[in-house]
C-alpha cells in the first residue's frame, strides 16, 4: 500500500509542493489539501492568464466555454487518475500495486472508463434513476426529510452536517443500493474515508484510511452481489443488477460505490454549502420565504457559486486545436468546474450570490456531455426539500461557531456546521 501511495500521491505531493512555489496557480490549488484555503484567487489567476493554462505536467481552464466544449468532445476521454501525466517507472508500481477494490475513483468505476465500458455500466446503473424511480425516490426524500426535522427539534447541540446534510443522502443512497438499515453507520463512515482519493497529492495516513475504509466497504458490497447472484428476491434494480450476470462483481462493486461517494458526499456539500450561504445572505432567505417557489433557482445558484465538486479532468485521444491552442494526445487538461461556474463572460457579477439569477442553471455543477451527472435530478430534489424543510421548520436558525472547511480540494464542503435553531415554527399540511 505504502509504494502505490508513493506513486500516485507521495511523489506528486513533492512535485505539486515545488510547483507551487514556483508560482503555478493550478499547482498551488492542488497543494492546498488539508488546509481548506479559499480555492477561487487560484482560479482567477488561472484565468487572466488565458482561456487555457499549459504548465509542464497539465493544462488548466476556467473558462466556462472551454470546460462545456471538452466534456462534450468524443476525442476527449476521461483521465485515469492512475495514469495522470505519471512517468513508466510510476505507472507500473501503480499497476502491480492494485488492491483490486470497490474504488470509486479508478477503473471499473464509469466515472472513470470511457465509452464502450462507460456506456454500459451506465445503461445498468440507469435503471436505478429512471423517472419513475426518481418519482419514488422523491416521496422518501420528503419523508426522511420530515423525521429529521423531527430529531433536529429534540437535540440539544445539533450539528447540521453530521444531523441533518448527511443523514438524508445516507438513507436515500442505502435505499438505492438496498442496504440494511444497520448500514447507515458505515456508509457515512466510507463516504468520509473515500472522499480524499479525488484529490492529488494526499498524505500517507490520509491515503491509508481511505484505503482501510474501502475494504470495509468492499467486503460489504461484495456479499450483497454474492447474495443476489445466489437468488435472493428482491424488486430492487441494484439487486436485479447483481443477479441478472450484466456486471462482474468487481464491476458491481466499483460503481455501487461510486454511488456511495456520487451521491453521498456530493449532496452533503450542496445542502451544507446551501446551509451557510443563505445564513450569509439573510436577504436571500428572507425572499425565499416571500417566494417559495424560488427555491429550485436558489439551489441552482447554491450549486454554481459554490460547487460541490470543483474540478475533473479530460484526456484527448488525438491532437486537438482548442481555444487557438494546440493540444497533443495524451496531454491531460483540468478542468476547474468552480472556476468556470464563476466566469464572467458567462454570469454577470460572478461571485454575487444571486437566488434570483435567470442563467443559474447554466453552471456545470454537474458536469456535461456522456459523464454529465446520473444523478442530478435527484440531487436537485434533495437539496430543495431538504433547505426548504429546514428554514421553514426553523426560521431563527443560526450557527454557534464558525463554519470549518473539510480541507478536501475536489469536494467542497464543511465538516460541522454547530446550530442553534431556535423555536420551530409549525408547518401548514
Amino acid at each position: 500500500m505504502w509504494s502505490r501511495w508513493l506513486a500516485l500521491h507521495g511523489i506528486p505531493r513533492a512535485f505539486l509542493a515545488v510547483t507551487a512555489r514556483a508560482g503555478d496557480p493550478m499547482a498551488g490549488l492542488l497543494a492546498t489539501h488539508g488546509r481548506g484555503d479559499d480555492p477561487y484567487p487560484f482560479m482567477e489567476e488561472i484565468r487572466a492568464r488565458g482561456p487555457l493554462l499549459h504548465k509542464r505536467f497539465a493544462w488548466s481552464t476556467v473558462d466556462h466555454g472551454v470546460c462545456r466544449d471538452i466534456l462534450r468532445d468524443r476525442r476527449f476521454g476521461i483521465t485515469d487518475p492512475t495514469q495522470l501525466g505519471l512517468p513508466a517507472p510510476l505507472r507500473a508500481v501503480i499497476a502491480r500495486t492494485d488492491p483490486g477494490l470497490a474504488n470509486p475513483v479508478e477503473p471499473p468505476a464509469m466515472v472513470v472508463v470511457d465509452p464502450p465500458d462507460h456506456t454500459r455500466y451506465r445503461q445498468s446503473v440507469s435503471q436505478s434513476f429512471t423517472p419513475r424511480a426518481i418519482d419514488r425516490l422523491g416521496t422518501r426524500v420528503t419523508e426522511v426529510t420530515a423525521t429529521l426535522i423531527d430529531r433536529l427539534a429534540d437535540a440539544s447541540r445539533p450539528d447540521l452536517i453530521a444531523d441533518f446534510a448527511a443523514r438524508l443522502p445516507m438513507e436515500i443512497i442505502a435505499e438505492i443500493l438496498d442496504l440494511p438499515a444497520d448500514s447507515h453507520r458505515d456508509l457515512l463512515e466510507w463516504g468520509h474515508c473515500g472522499s480524499p482519493l479525488l484529490d492529488i497529492g494526499i498524505p500517507w495516513r490520509t491515503y491509508r484510511d481511505a484505503i482501510d475504509g474501502l475494504r470495509g466497504a468492499d467486503r460489504t458490497l461484495q456479499e450483497r452481489f454474492h447474495r443476489a447472484r445466489a437468488g435472493e428476491a428482491s424488486d430492487n434494480p441494484f439487486t436485479r443488477l447483481a443477479a441478472d450476470n450484466t456486471l462482474t462483481a468487481r464491476e458491481f462493486t466499483a460503481n455501487a460505490a461510486l454511488l456511495i461517494g456520487a451521491g453521498f458526499e456530493t449532496t452533503v456539500n450542496l445542502i451544507g454549502n446551501g446551509i451557510v450561504l443563505l445564513l450569509q445572505h439573510p436577504d436571500q432567505l428572507a425572499r425565499l420565504r416571500d417566494e417559495p417557489d424560488l427555491w429550485p433557482n436558489a439551489v441552482e445558484e447554491i450549486l454554481r457559486i459554490d460547487s460541490p465538486v470543483q474540478m475533473t479532468a479530460r484526456t484527448p485521444s488525438c491532437d486537438v486545436d482548442v481555444a487557438g491552442q494546440h493540444i497533443a494526445a495524451g496531454d491531460t487538461v483540468a478542468l476547474f468546474l468552480g472556476g468556470a461556474n464563476r466566469d464572467p463572460q458567462v454570469f454577470a457579477e460572478p461571485a454575487r450570490f444571486d437566488i434570483t439569477r435567470s442563467n443559474a442553471r447554466d453552471h456545470l455543477a454537474f458536469g456535461s456531455g456522456v459523464h454529465a451527472c446520473l444523478g442530478a435530478a435527484l440531487a436537485r430534489i434533495e437539496g430543495v426539500t431538504a433547505l426548504r424543510a429546514l428554514f421553514e421548520a426553523f426560521p431563527d436558525l443560526h450557527l454557534t461557531a464558525a463554519p470549518h472547511r473539510r480541507g478536501l480540494v475536489n469536494l467542497r464542503g464543511f465538516a460541522a456546521l454547530p446550530a442553534q435553531l431556535g423555536t420551530r415554527r409549525a408547518v401548514p399540511a
